[in-house]
This record gives C-alpha cells, sequence and structure tokens, in this order.
C-alpha cells in the first residue's frame, strides 16, 4: 500500500478542488498525523457551508480513501 504523504494527499486533493472551486471555495492540507487522520481547511464558500461536513465525507474522505487505504479519516480544522 502506498504510504500516505503530502504529495499523494495533494495529488488527490487536486482531483477534487475543481468541484470545490466551482462553488467558490477551496481546501488546504493542513497536516497528516501519525495515525493516518488527514486533516484540511475548507476555504471560501466552503468555510461555514452548511454542506461542509458532506461535502468533506462524501467527496473529500471518500476520493482520499479510495486513492489511499491507510487513511482513517478526514478531519477539518479551522
Amino acid at each position: 500500500m502506498p504510504k500516505i504523504t503530502n504529495e499523494r494527499v495533494e495529488e488527490v486533493l487536486n482531483k477534487v478542488r475543481p468541484y470545490l472551486q466551482m462553488d467558490g471555495g477551496d481546501i488546504q492540507l493542513v497536516d497528516i498525523t501519525e495515525d493516518d487522520i488527514v486533516k484540511v481547511k475548507l476555504t471560501g464558500a466552503c468555510q461555514g457551508c452548511p454542506m461542509s461536513q458532506m461535502t468533506l465525507r462524501a467527496g473529500v474522505e471518500r476520493a482520499l480513501m479510495s486513492e489511499l487505504p491507510d487513511v482513517k479519516r478526514v478531519e477539518a480544522v479551522e
């Protein structure tokens, strides 16, 4: 299984980023913890959007876990 690296996570985020940007938002990688939790920051229109948790789970987390099975979960940080 591929090791989780910033570069690998950014590759996956770059695939979902255009969908966020279409709605005026974006996403930034903040950290990857030792226990394989990816921390991201939603920015622009995504920040504070009532649908942001669904976007995070159904879109971002699903994409990351599909391509990087070691990812345990994705968390949004401020």
